[in-house]
């Protein structure tokens, strides 16, 4: 069981490389080079929303810093738009400019392309439905100190 569960963690971080790779490749195809391809998965998960740096944080599981990071450097290259929250003046919102929503809208036809692409490779929506149980249990697993605390003393 351990060799397989170390497996699944490499795999998961191979994998998310490697995602972060076909974004930079198609930030290259398309002549961007203002923006790096995890502030392009950071405007993917903005989409057409307006959020706060928290949800944000929270929404991707970015750290705090690099969200920060990101966002001012997305915010002096007109990638977003950054303002203060009106009702709690020490939370800032985000929403994707003109240019951010362009960056998106590709990266959503990208993703569009996988998917059918990939129902044409003999993977299955029930296969991909069972990999992502799969790993939300994986994360639940993970995200619940009590089980993790519990394994330790049980070992």
């Amino acid at each position: 069981m351990k060799s397989k569960y170390l497996d699944l963690i490499g795999l998961v971080e191979r994998l998310h490389r490697q995602c972060l790779e076909v974004i930079k490749a198609e930030l290259e195809r398309q002549g961007i080079r203002d923006l790096n391809n995890v502030q392009a998965l950071i405007l993917f998960n903005i989409g057409e929303e307006e959020l706060s740096i928290g949800e944000l944080t929270q929404r991707g599981y970015y750290l705090g810093s690099n969200v920060s990071y990101n966002v001012k450097k997305m915010v002096e290259n007109g990638y977003l738009i950054q303002e203060r929250s009106p009702h709690d003046r020490r939370s800032f919102h985000v929403r994707a400019a003109d240019k951010g929503v362009a960056v998106y809208r590709s990266l959503s036809a990208l993703f569009d392309q996988h998917a059918t692409q990939l129902a044409g490779n003999e993977l299955s929506e029930e296969s991909l439905d069972a990999a992502n149980h799969a790993l939300r249990r994986v994360q639940q697993f993970w995200s619940t100190p009590a089980s993790l605390a519990r394994n330790l003393t049980a070992a």
